[in-house]
């Protein structure tokens, strides 16, 4: 049961794996993409596809005749990453080995729909891909196995998924090899220790001036591909637009007022924080291409002194 990327390596796995019969993958119904809003299916299912699997998109999973379907298949194990929706007990307890969901953080610290930029927003050391028995509550089932890897210095949400999606089968194949010796452990979270990555939508990576110049950094990295740190810039001609900010780098040293540009040169533009600047090295105005910072001010009429606010 999947819906986005992440879980793509380890459906191949799945798929692969001798012992393993993929009776049907469930995933989300298709959904419109673009200025011309085409249907497109996850990608989940256009991969099934590929590997001529069956494919379930249920637009409610928990509905009655949704899950005599899924009953109707006899499932011995459930594997669950990056579904989409809230399974009913009822799910839960349909397999006879075990449902398993592979959560990308280190639980119990950031249960919740976005942990990827959740760790790099909070300037995590570490993450990883933890194995959980699947419970009713919100990432609470108690723990098989978890796999660490480092956060790399200028991590990206993207990087770190794709990094998080290779050790997915890994991860996962401990797990398996465990349910199926009846050893697998349920080590219980540490409640004292939950912390929560809510789900993101587009207003999630305004940057607020007032931050300081190491958080915003990290805002930037997290939001990058989606849904992007941004900020809005006034034009001469008196409208806002939305200025999108790929890449960037705390400047500690500088003291300038919040939200102000206050140097141009070859390397970008500098931005006073809360605490210090932001370096703005990569941009894109709404409705251009992404530039280098240095050159699209050269097509942008924009000048030291001038003010980014949070919101148009």
């Amino acid at each position: 049961m999947g819906t986005g990327e992440i879980g793509l390596p380890v459906l191949r796995w799945l798929a692969s794996v001798p012992l393993v019969e993929v009776v049907a993958i469930v995933t989300q119904p298709d959904k419109p993409v673009g200025r011309s809003q085409i249907l497109m299916p996850p990608a989940a299912k256009a991969l099934g596809m590929t590997l001529n699997l069956p494919v379930l998109q249920p637009q409610k999973v928990r509905r009655p005749e949704e899950l005599d379907r899924i009953g109707t298949l006899r499932p011995d194990l459930i594997v669950v990453m990056a579904y989409g929706q809230i399974l009913p007990k009822a799910l839960l307890e349909m397999p006879t080995l075990a449902c398993l969901n592979l959560h990308a953080s280190l639980l119990p610290r950031h249960r919740g729909a976005a942990p990827i930029q959740a760790s790099i927003l909070a300037g995590d050391r570490v993450t990883g891909i933890t194995v959980m028995h699947m419970a009713e509550g919100l990432d609470t089932g108690d723990i098989v196995v978890a796999k660490s890897i480092p956060i790399r210095r200028r991590e990206t949400g993207g990087s770190l998924h794709d990094r998080l999606a290779e050790i997915g089968p890994e991860t996962l194949s401990m797990a398996l090899g465990l349910v199926l010796e009846r050893t697998a452990p349920r080590t219980p979270q540490d409640e004292s220790l939950v912390t929560y990555a809510p789900k993101l939508d587009r207003a999630s990576g305004m940057i607020d001036w007032s931050r300081d110049c190491w958080y915003l950094d990290r805002l930037v990295r997290a939001m990058n591909p989606w849904p992007g740190a941004f900020t809005w810039v006034r034009h001469p001609d008196g409208a806002a637009r939305k200025l999108k900010v790929y890449n960037a780098l705390p400047v500690h040293r500088i003291s300038g007022r919040i939200g102000v540009v206050e140097r141009i040169g070859r390397r970008g533009l500098v931005v006073g924080c809360g605490t210090g600047g932001l370096l703005l090295k990569e941009v894109q105005i709404e409705g251009k291409r992404r530039l280098a910072a240095a050159e699209f001010v050269r097509g942008f009429p924009l000048e030291p002194g001038t003010s980014l606010e949070n919101d148009h």
